[in-house]
């Protein structure tokens, strides 16, 4: 079988090779510091005894098992931890996908990308359902799609890439659409510290054997290259889930799991509302200068994404590449995330530089 590389991969290439200054606007890596627990965790980790450098258990150190269980209201054993939210969506889509309740796959138009990556590396296939111009999904458009061919149903709120943050009665409506054909809904939330809506809803809301959460700390600690996440299984689904990640990867990182839990434990909520904030000035600064270059674009409820449409100027690789050379901004072409936005750029907010980017991108299309 042949995998194509992500366009990621491809964009982020070009802008480090470009002649010039590039801001980078491709990838979600945070910019701002992880809390300063997460340091201390680190460093205590540093000076403890051998034994702690060995493997650790193979579903996650049990105390941070614990600590994500009694946060999330769920037992124990049904959390694995997993190498970042893109294992944990791979165990959840596998275990869909292995019940033999079907192989077709709901995804979202636009869609991260790497599901329907993940689809096809594990034999599915996909069936595409439209959101609105807002990013928000109609349950009643998923059910019309939904059939006894349906193995999950995946959904990303708050969302990459169109910023939506879908209602409490969309969740559980998918989770009812789950349960009448006997499938999984797959709710990956790993941006759910970026509401910026107030309104965000877990799937955990909704009690239901045909739901499966995914989740990482990643985004919200700021620390994409420790790669800890997890995934919360019905009881009855765990078990296969966690001799799938112990065949993949043995285990997880001992070191990166230990200063999680120690920032888990120790950060004060304050440390998350000073980056929401953050995020909100940076929207409000770059909508402000799309606006003035005449684009058209989206308003993020959560996460840290934008999308823009500029006239006559379609979301292609190509462009892209353009944007680049010209303006000096990198960032990435709609076509990825599927047909519906072909004709957009998505933007990453995720660096100090945004007002410099949107004033380059003014320049360019004004």
């Amino acid at each position: 079988m042949e995998y194509e590389t992500p366009l990621f991969f491809r964009v982020m290439k070009y802008a480090s090779s470009a002649e010039g200054d590039v801001i980078d606007m491709v990838s979600g890596n945070p910019d701002w510091e992880p809390p300063q627990a997460l340091r201390d965790g680190l460093s205590e980790y540093a000076d403890l005894d051998p034994e702690a450098f060995q493997y650790p258990p193979s579903d996650g150190l049990l105390e941070l098992r614990e600590e994500i269980a009694a946060r999330r209201g769920v037992e124990t054993e049904q959390v694995v931890v997993t190498n970042g939210a893109g294992e944990a969506n791979y165990l959840a889509m596998a275990r869909a996908l292995e019940r033999d309740q079907g192989e077709e796959v709901i995804l979202t138009d636009p869609v991260y990308p790497y599901y329907p990556g993940k689809t096809t590396m594990l034999g599915g296939t996909q069936r595409f359902v439209a959101t609105d111009e807002r990013g928000q999904l109609d349950p009643s458009d998923v059910r019309a799609a939904a059939s006894e061919e349906t193995a999950a149903i995946v959904v990303n709120s708050p969302n990459n890439p169109t910023g939506a943050v879908y209602s409490a009665e969309t969740i559980r409506e998918l989770v009812a659409i789950a349960e009448e054909y006997d499938a999984l809904l797959i709710s990956d939330e790993v941006y759910d510290h970026f509401d910026l809506s107030g309104t965000f809803e877990s799937a955990l809301a909704v009690d239901s054997d045909h739901r499966i959460v995914t989740n990482a700390f990643s985004k919200s600690l700021a620390i994409t290259g420790f790669r800890v996440g997890y995934a919360i299984f019905p009881p009855e689904l765990v078990g296969n889930a966690r001799s799938r990640h112990m065949l993949v990867n043995v285990a997880g990182s001992r070191p990166s799991q230990y200063a999680v839990l120690y920032a888990l434990r120790e950060t004060d909520p304050d440390y998350y509302e000073r980056n929401r904030k953050l995020l909100r000035e940076r929207v409000d600064a770059f909508t402000d200068a799309l606006e003035t270059a005449g684009a058209e674009y989206t308003t993020p409820e959560g996460s840290f994404y934008v999308m823009a449409r500029f006239e006559d100027y379609p979301g292609t690789l190509e462009n892209v590449f353009e944007l680049i050379d010209d303006a000096g901004v990198a960032g990435m072409p709609g076509e990825a995330f599927g047909d519906s936005r072909a004709e957009w750029l998505r933007f990453a907010l995720v660096t100090p530089r945004v007002e410099e980017a949107a004033e380059r991108l003014s320049t360019r299309f004004a």
